[in-house]
Formats: structure tokens, C-alpha cells, sequence
């Protein structure tokens, strides 16, 4: 399995035309997705038009996540485009373990977050695999809060910033699924998130107390709060 570059600049070029210039069978384009090296994987999940099988489904969700950037954009951009086109492949994709899509939602690319969050909203009707998704991203969410809790002046910022992206993926994809968590949990997390000196973060908290009455004291905890996007949500 080759999964690096060509080995120069010239034929990474010369191979990246090719791939694009040409057509290739489903066939091909799975063993791409399987045993191709980075341009390759890339490509192969741009040109993958449609899933008819579990098999297939799987091809894509496998390089969402442990590939070069690259790939797991291409296969974020597949996954949602061929969610939204086909009702059937729904079906197919909440197949696969909803850790992978978790793990995808906390990328370090925003567009790969905000493809997958499109995506998973789109399998809401699939309660099992829902379920199980977002038990992970309250996990996921519960840790980025705690080291955040943990963190004084001396930490270095690419390390608090690490959390603070990884918690504002976290409050995204539970602004669409805040109803499927226990009320107090859910507001135990808006409550310390709404605390957070990031006002990205404090303006997500009050994007999903907005959506409940059962938010409401963290709607006061924000409605005047020092930056004009955090109280925005509110008019």
C-alpha cells in the first residue's frame, strides 16, 4: 500500500492530471480510495459519485479520519454531497461507527467539522446511530471543558486554542441534537461554556439557548455580554 506522494513535483503533476482528466470504474475508484497513495485517495474520493453498498460506504468513511488532510476533505465533501443528493445512502453510512464521524467533527480543518456536522444532521431519522454519536461528542465535549479548567496564563495559546476548536465543534453539532441530552447535562455545558473568556464559544452557548426555555438562565447569563455576536443572537 502506498499511501505518500509521487516522487517528484513533476510527477505528482503529470499524475494528478491524469486522474482528473480520465474516468475510472467504481472498481477502481474503490481500490484508489483502499491502496492509492495521497493524490490518488484524493481524487478517487472526489469522483466517488454514489454508494451501493455497505462496502462502498465504507471505502469513504475510512479515510474521514487517520489520512492526509487532503484526503479527509475530499471524502468530507463526498459524504455530504452524496448524503444530500440520495435518501438511500443514508442508510448505508448509518451503518458505519458514528465514533469515526465524532472524531471528524473535532478535525483540525473547520471545513471538514462543518461538512460532517451537514451531514450528520441529515441522518438525524437514524436514532441508534445518532444516539451513539452524540454520546460521543458529550464526551468529547465534557474533556475539552475540563482542560480548559486545567489551563493558567503559562499554557501556551496554540495548546488552549486546541480545546477552544474542539469545543466550538462540539456545541455545533449539539445545537442540533441538544434535545437528545438530559436537560441538566446540557446545561452544565452551556453554563461553563458560556463562562469561557472565547467569544466564539460563548456565542455558540447562546446560539443553542436560544433553541429552549429550558435555557433560559444561561440566556441570562448572556444577553449582555461584552461582544456585539454573543448578544446578536438575541435580537
Amino acid at each position: 500500500m502506498n499511501t505518500g506522494f509521487y516522487k517528484d513535483l513533476d510527477t505528482n503533476f503529470e499524475q494528478a492530471c491524469y486522474l482528473c482528466e480520465n474516468e475510472f470504474s467504481h472498481e477502481e475508484l474503490l481500490e484508489l480510495l483502499k491502496n492509492g497513495n495521497i493524490p490518488q485517495k484524493q481524487i478517487a474520493a472526489l469522483k466517488f459519485d454514489y454508494v451501493n453498498s455497505e462496502n462502498d460506504a465504507r471505502a469513504l468513511v475510512s479515510v474521514l479520519t487517520g489520512c492526509d488532510g487532503k484526503i479527509r476533505e475530499a471524502a468530507a465533501l463526498k459524504i455530504f454531497q452524496i448524503i444530500s443528493s440520495d435518501l438511500e445512502s443514508r442508510k448505508l453510512f448509518c451503518k458505519m461507527p458514528p465514533k469515526i464521524f465524532a472524531d471528524a467533527t473535532i478535525d483540525i480543518n473547520a471545513n471538514i467539522c462543518r461538512l460532517v456536522v451537514d451531514s450528520v444532521k441529515l441522518l438525524k431519522p437514524f436514532d441508534e446511530f445518532v444516539s451513539e454519536y452524540v454520546n460521543f461528542i458529550l464526551t468529547f465535549t465534557v474533556q475539552a471543558l475540563d482542560e480548559l479548567d486545567k489551563f493558567i496564563f503559562r499554557d501556551k495559546k496554540y495548546v488552549i486554542n486546541k480545546q477552544l476548536f474542539k469545543l466550538y465543534w462540539c456545541l455545533e453539532a449539539l445545537r442540533f441534537f441538544y434535545e437528545m441530552v438530559d436537560t441538566q447535562t446540557m446545561l452544565s455545558i452551556l453554563k461553563r461554556s458560556a463562562s469561557q473568556s472565547e467569544y466564539t464559544v460563548r456565542e455558540k452557548a447562546a446560539q443553542i439557548s436560544i433553541l429552549s426555555e429550558n435555557f433560559n438562565s444561561i440566556q441570562t447569563m448572556l444577553r449582555e455580554d461584552d461582544n456585539y455576536y454573543v448578544r446578536a443572537v438575541f435580537c
